[in-house]
């Protein structure tokens, strides 16, 4: 799961268009649809901080977690500037520890895509489970099948700005139902002027509804909501990304 290792770089500049004041809103309405009133909060694939720092900002005591140690030095050095003092752990989401249970587990900007085998989804569901307090809530999205079938498929994108560029090659497979971002990065150098280039592979999962649900039964917590997005309304056949909020089930 090392992703993101160069487009740390560059991630805030080209991820201006995601809505990540709107995200946070909807989790606050989720906690009070559900009687929640979060002290200690967990964030699973933080990357920046785009969620983390905000909620800190609030008031919210926050863990992030990420697997990018480049992501992370990001994060740290924009909660600085923030002057917001939040914990931040370099932990595959596959295998994350905390030194103890929070009150709510927020993994946002489908990083739940990112973990490709169901086998290893399960795990983390289990991990949240094991470190939730009791009835502490998980909110997650997913970006959608439709969403990689119908939006995503076999598009190339692009975005330049002032001192960057990007182009993204898509490539969905709706047999394996995994979906390949390639990617090319050209970042100027501030002291030469020349452009540097730089290519990643993402890959992301595809996964139905019905199989989230299924592996959240079996981990142990229990499901309370799904969602389309920044609604509480169900899921559509044409919705692009989904919420999912479960608990922990107390037992």
């Amino acid at each position: 799961m090392s992703v993101y290792e160069n487009f740390a770089q560059v991630y805030d500049t080209f991820m201006e268009n995601i809505p990540y004041n709107d995200w946070i809103e909807y989790i606050e309405k989720i906690w009070n649809k559900f009687n929640l009133k979060p002290k200690l909060i967990a964030d699973l694939g933080c990357g920046t901080g785009n969620i983390t720092i905000p909620l800190a900002k609030k008031g919210y005591e926050l863990i992030g977690i990420d697997a990018s140690y480049q992501m992370l030095a990001k994060a740290r050095e924009k909660s600085a500037k923030e002057n917001v003092n939040i914990l931040y752990l370099e932990q595959d989401m596959r295998e994350f520890e905390l030194y103890g249970t929070v009150d709510c587990i927020v993994s946002m900007c489908d990083s739940i895509n990112y973990i490709l085998e169901e086998d290893e989804l399960l795990q983390v569901f289990k991990w949240v489970n094991n470190y939730l307090e009791p009835k502490g809530l998980f909110i997650f999205d997913i970006n959608t099948i439709y969403k990689f079938e119908n939006i995503l498929g076999y598009n190339s994108f692009s975005q330049t700005t002032e001192n960057s560029a990007y182009t993204l090659e898509n490539y969905f497979d709706n047999e394996e139902m995994i979906n390949e971002f390639y990617t090319n990065f050209f970042i100027e150098d501030e002291e030469t002027g020349l452009y540097h280039r730089f290519e990643e592979i993402h890959y992301e999962k595809a996964y139905t509804i019905e199989k989230i649900k299924k592996l959240i039964e079996k981990s142990g917590l229990t499901l309370l909501g799904v969602y389309d997005e920044l609604t509480f309304n169900k899921p559509k056949e044409d919705s692009q990304r989904v919420f999912f909020v479960a608990c922990e089930n107390g037992k």
